[in-house]
C-alpha cells in the first residue's frame, strides 16, 4: 500500500530532513521506526523536498511504499509511539500507488518568524532581531521578489547544474504581536533561497538596505544575500501543496510569544 504521510517536527537536533551517514535525521528517525514497528526492511520512504539541518516542518509530506497488513492510522499511531517527541506524523491517507510526494507537489510555503523581542520560551523557534525593524519596507521588497525570477544569487545551487529560475506566487509580511511573520509561497525553492531572502528583507527593514538596492540584487552577482542568511531557528516548511488544494489558509505563528502591554527596557 502507499500512504501519503504529514509530518510535523522541530528541527532543532536533526541534520536535516534526509538521511544521512553518521547524522541524525527526521528522514532517519520515521525510517527506524518503520523498521522497528513493521519488521519490514524494504519500504520506500520519500518526502516531498529536503529540509536544511535546524529547520523546521509544520506539514512535510512524504509517501511511503510497504507491504504491511497493518492498518493505516493503527500504523500512524504505533510509528509515533516508536518516534523522539519532536517528530510526530498527523495523518496517514491511503494514496493511488502513483502518487508520488515530490513530483505531485504544485507549491510549497514557508513561515519564517522573527521575534521583536528576547523570548525565554521560543528561542529554538525564531530569530530575534534586536534592531527595530520597519515592516512596511519589508513589505516592498517582498513584493519585489513576486513572480517568475532567477534567483541564484540567493542560492548556493550551481545554475549550471538546475536551473535557478523560480516562480514565487506569493511574498509578504504579517505582524503578529511581537513576531513578525514572513510568508513565501512558490513553485519550488533553491538551497538556502528562503533564508537568505528573509536576511535581505531584515537588512533592509533596519536601514541598511533601500528597496530598490535589496530587489536589485537579482540582477546582481553578490555576496551580500550569503553574508546576512537568516539562522535555521525561525524557518517551517509550511505546506506542501497538490493539485486541489486549497491556497487560502490564513497564515498563522507555529510559536505564541506572550503579549505584554510595553516592551521591557533593553529588549
Amino acid at each position: 500500500m502507499r500512504l501519503k504521510l504529514t509530518i510535523e517536527y522541530a528541527g532543532t537536533r536533526y541534520s536535516g530532513w534526509q538521511i544521512q551517514k553518521n547524522a541524525r535525521t527526521v528522514q532517519g528517525e520515521i525510517d527506524r521506526a518503520i523498521r522497528e514497528v513493521t519488521g519490514v526492511n524494504w519500504f520506500e520512504l520519500y518526502g516531498s523536498g529536503r529540509t536544511d539541518a535546524g529547520v523546521h516542518a509544520l506539514a512535510q509530506v512524504a509517501h511511503l511504499d510497504i507491504d504491511s497488513t497493518i492498518r493505516p492510522e493503527q500504523l500512524r499511531r504505533q510509528i509515533n509511539d516508536a518516534l523522539p517527541s519532536d517528530i510526530n506524523i498527523l495523518r496517514a491517507d491511503p494514496v493511488r500507488h502513483k502518487f508520488h510526494a515530490r513530483h505531485d507537489a504544485v507549491a510549497r510555503s514557508y513561515i519564517y518568524q522573527i521575534a521583536r523581542r528576547r523570548t525565554a520560551f521560543g528561542k529554538a523557534l525564531v530569530w530575534w532581531v534586536k534592531d527595530d525593524l520597519d515592516a512596511d519596507v519589508m513589505r516592498q521588497v517582498a513584493a519585489g521578489f513576486v513572480g517568475m525570477h532567477d534567483f541564484r544569487t540567493f542560492s548556493d545551487d550551481d545554475p549550471e547544474e538546475k536551473s535557478t529560475q523560480v516562480l514565487v506566487e506569493a511574498f509578504d509580511v504579517h505582524e503578529d504581536g511581537d513576531l513578525l511573520l514572513v510568508h513565501i509561497e512558490g513553485s519550488h525553492f533553491l538551497w538556502k533561497m528562503v533564508r537568505r531572502l528573509v536576511g535581505v528583507l531584515v537588512e533592509a527593514g533596519r536601514g541598511a538596505l533601500t528597496v530598490e538596492a535589496a530587489v536589485g540584487l537579482l540582477a546582481e552577482d553578490s555576496p551580500l544575500p550569503a553574508r546576512v542568511t537568516a539562522p535555521a531557528s525561525g524557518l517551517f516548511l509550511e505546506r506542501v501543496y497538490y493539485p486541489g488544494d486549497p491556497r487560502d489558509q490564513p497564515v498563522q505563528a507555529a510559536v505564541v510569544l506572550p503579549r505584554f502591554s510595553g516592551r521591557p527596557a533593553g529588549g
